[in-house]
């Protein structure tokens, strides 16, 4: 069995951008990286996730590119939400 591998926060979250941003597929970027494909594929449904629902570190306009990158809508946080219908 192989030695289990860390990854700083920084190159997790440059190859999510390479996936998300490039439209190339995971395993191919994941191959190019050296890292496991499955890690890679978990990395990156954690931050459309996060695009989703407005959670993590990313800006607003971080998380419109995400959406736009990944084919989706821009997040909307719950209070932009409530501004926005009219709450």
């Amino acid at each position: 069995m192989g030695k289990r591998r860390s990854y700083d926060a920084e190159f997790r979250e440059g190859a999510v951008r390479v996936v998300l941003e490039t439209g190339e597929p995971a395993a191919e970027v994941a191959r190019d990286l050296g890292v496991n494909e499955g890690t890679l594929q978990t990395w990156v449904s954690r931050a459309r996730g996060a695009a989703e629902t407005g959670a993590g570190s990313l800006e607003e306009s971080e998380r419109e590119e995400l959406a736009r990158a990944s084919g989706g809508e821009p997040a909307v946080a719950q209070g932009d939400r409530r501004a926005r219908d009219g709450a």
